[in-house]
C-alpha cells in the first residue's frame, strides 16, 4: 500500500485532483471509492493498474500516473501497466521503456518489421526509443554495428558561415544522436566503439554507394530528405539489417518547393510487406507538459491557415482573378531561395 500511494499519500492526492467528483478513503490495506457510476469503476481500475506497476517493481510516480490516467480515459490499450513495464534497456541505474500506448506499438513494430517509419511531433520519443532498440540489438548480438545518420539541413541558417572544418560544421546536426547514445551506454566505451566502427554517426550524404549488412540503421530528421535521398537511403539495406526512419512532417526545413521524402514515401510504400508506419501525436509527448500543448496549438493554427488559404483560392477562382499578392510574392520568392541554396552548396 505504501508503494502504491507514495510518500504522504502523494499518489492518492494526485488521483483525487484528476477526479474531483470521486472521494477516496484509505484505511489500512483497504481503499473505499465513492463517486458517480461512470467514474468509480475507472478509479478502481486505475488502482489495479497501480498495484500491477508496484508489483513489478516499477515506481508509481506522478509521471506514470499521468500516463495511466490518459490511457484509461482514452481506452487505447487493454492493460496500461503492460505498456509502462515493457523494459527495453537498463543503463546506469535507469530503465528505458515506452510511456504511451502508441510508443509501445512503435517498439513492437520495430521488433516485428525490417523497415519502420516513426512519424510524429517533437518529444514523442521517436529517435530515443529507436536508439534504445539499436543498443539492445547490439548487446544481444542481433546486429554487429549501429549506424546513426541525419541530413545536414539548416533550420534557417547556413553551414558555410559556421566556423571550423567540415566535421566541425556537421557535428552539431548529429549531437542529438550522440546525446541519446550517452544516455544508454557507458560514455567511456563510446569512443572505443566508434573507433572500431561498431557505432557510426554520419551525415546522410555519407551513406551513398554503401550496402549495410548486419546493422541497425537509424535515419533521424527524415522530413528533411528529398524523395531521391530517401530512395538512396532505403536501398542501402543489406542482409541481416533493420532500418528505422524517424521524422516530423510538420517541421520541414527544405527549400521552398522541395518535396519531403518522408511525406512521399508514405504513399509509395503503403502496403509493402515488412514495412511499418507508426504514427505518434501530441498525446505521446513525454517532455515538459507544455510541449504537448505547443504541438496542439501549432496544429490548430496550421489547420486555420490552410482553411483560410483554401477560401482565398476559392474566392479568386470564382472571380476569375489571379491569387492574392501574398501568393504571388511567395511564388516569386521560390527561385531566389533555390538560387541561394545552390550558391551555398557550391
Amino acid at each position: 500500500m505504501v508503494r502504491i500511494l507514495g510518500p504522504h499519500d502523494e499518489a492518492l492526492r494526485f488521483v483525487e485532483q484528476q477526479f474531483p467528483s470521486v472521494s477516496i478513503h484509505a484505511r489500512g490495506n483497504e481503499l473505499t471509492i465513492v463517486g458517480p457510476p461512470a467514474e468509480a469503476p475507472r478509479i478502481r481500475r486505475l488502482f489495479e493498474e497501480m498495484t500491477a506497476l508496484a508489483g513489478r517493481g516499477t515506481p508509481v510516480t506522478p509521471a506514470s500516473l499521468t500516463q495511466l490516467v490518459s490511457m484509461l480515459r482514452t481506452e487505447t490499450v487493454a492493460n496500461p501497466a503492460d505498456v509502462l513495464t515493457h523494459n527495453i534497456l537498463s543503463s546506469r541505474g535507469r530503465t528505458i521503456r515506452p510511456k504511451t500506448a502508441n510508443q509501445k506499438d512503435y517498439v513492437d513494430a520495430i521488433d516485428a518489421n525490417t523497415v519502420i517509419f516513426g512519424i510524429g511531433p517533437a518529444g514523442t520519443g521517436k529517435t530515443y526509443l529507436a536508439v534504445a532498440k539499436a543498443v539492445q540489438a547490439l548487446q544481444h548480438k542481433d546486429v554487429s554495428r549501429i549506424l546513426l545518420t541525419r541530413p545536414a539541413v539548416e533550420a534557417g541558417e547556413r553551414l558555410g558561415f559556421l566556423p571550423g572544418t567540415l566535421n566541425d560544421k556537421i557535428d552539431p546536426y548529429l549531437r542529438p544522436l550522440y546525446d541519446a547514445l550517452h544516455d544508454m551506454m557507458d560514455p567511456e566505451s563510446i569512443p572505443r566503439l566508434m573507433a572500431a566502427g561498431t557505432i557510426e554517426v554520419a551525415p546522410l550524404a555519407y551513406m551513398r554507394g554503401r550496402t549495410l549488412n548486419d546493422a541497425f540503421i537509424i535515419l533521424d530528421e527524415a522530413q528533411n530528405t528529398t524523395p531521391e535521398q530517401m530512395k538512396m537511403f532505403l536501398t542501402r539495406l543489406g542482409f541481416g539489417s533493420k532500418m528505422v526512419v524517424t521524422g516530423d512532417i510538420t517541421q520541414v526545413d527544405l527549400p521552398s518547393g522541395t518535396s519531403s521524402g518522408l511525406r512521399v514515401v508514405q504513399e509509395i510504400l503503403e502496403g509493402v510487406e515488412d514495412v511499418s508506419f507508426s504514427v505518434l501525436d501530441a498525446s505521446d509527448v513525454v517532455r515538459h507538459r507544455l510541449v504537448g500543448d505547443i504541438v496542439d496549438a501549432y496544429g490548430r493554427w496550421d489547420s486555420r491557415e490552410r482553411a483560410q488559404q483554401e477560401r482565398r483560392r476559392s474566392r479568386a477562382a470564382g472571380r476569375g482573378t489571379p491569387p492574392s499578392s501574398d501568393g504571388a510574392h511567395a511564388a516569386g520568392a521560390a527561385p531566389r531561395e533555390s538560387g541561394a541554396a545552390a550558391g551555398a552548396e557550391g
